[in-house]
């Protein structure tokens, strides 16, 4: 067997691992449970007066679901890092990830195995949001390659902010310490374009909202979900996941290896 073939049958075995793990310990609910009540809030809430503030035909909670619903959606990715930190976090306290540094195994598995069975689990978690979005008056208007588009969009947002969480996890002294260093991760579509337009900022945090990660991304999605050029906003968005991917890897990587005695 080559490596690369023991690396793919090990990290399949790692998925199928942090799948159980998952299953017993569902933070799906939590992925997909606040991302919901925040859309819901915003859209009964404050979406008639927000709304208002966006033009549109009817200039009010139809135009701000529109809106928002991209910035739900990058919400719900980056709650799903926060699950990945404390996952890996747990594993390297309890002494599993010591007991698997001395198995026949190939020590990039393990950390595979958790980016996928995360990318996977807020996947799912991004579904229901969505179906949710649908059933308050969410309306795409777009076709199928969009969809597709915007799908990879968000599965490539996944990959980069996992791979962030595991870094996270690995460089922290406690599981309580990484529940809480994703937490900036889910702040930033706040101070973006994800809820209201940026322009309608104070300059300095317009400055920064306008050259964040998310809002190059936000605007992808809102581009290719409701119609619009999205000409090099979408370019600038996968830099982005590209950089923040390979970052996030290799930080990941050089802390995995280090000594384990740290």
């Amino acid at each position: 067997m080559t490596a690369f073939s023991l690396y793919l049958t090990d990290s399949a075995t790692m998925v199928r691992r942090n799948v159980r793990h998952m299953r017993r310990y569902p933070m799906l609910f939590f992925i997909a449970g606040i991302p919901i009540v925040l859309l819901l809030l915003f859209a009964y809430v404050f979406g008639g007066t927000l709304g208002a503030g966006l033009g549109g035909l009817t200039g009010g909670r139809a135009e701000y679901v529109a809106y928002v619903t991209p910035g739900i959606l990058l919400f719900t990715v980056a709650g799903g890092a926060q699950g990945t930190a404390i996952g890996v976090a747990m594993d390297m306290k309890e002494g599993i990830v010591a007991r698997f540094r001395t198995m026949p195994i190939s020590r990039a598995s393990v950390l595979s195995g958790h980016v996928l069975a995360s990318v996977l689990q807020t996947l799912v978690a991004l579904v229901l949001v969505v179906g949710v979005a649908l059933l308050i008056g969410f309306r795409p208007s777009t076709g199928p390659l969009e969809w597709l588009a915007a799908a990879g969009i968000l599965g490539l947002t996944a990959l980069a902010l996992t791979w962030v969480s595991v870094a996270l996890g690995l460089v922290s002294s406690s599981v309580e310490t990484a529940s809480n260093l994703p937490m900036p991760l889910m702040l930033l579509p706040f101070f973006g374009s994800g809820f209201v337009p940026t322009a309608s900022m104070p300059e300095p945090l317009r400055w920064f909202a306008d050259n964040q990660p998310f809002t190059p991304i936000i605007e992808t999605l809102r581009r290719l979900l409701l119609g619009g050029e999205v000409g090099s906003t979408g370019v600038v968005a996968v830099a982005w996941c590209v950089a923040i991917t390979v970052g996030g890897y290799l930080w990941a990587r050089r802390l995995y290896d280090r000594d384990p005695a740290r």
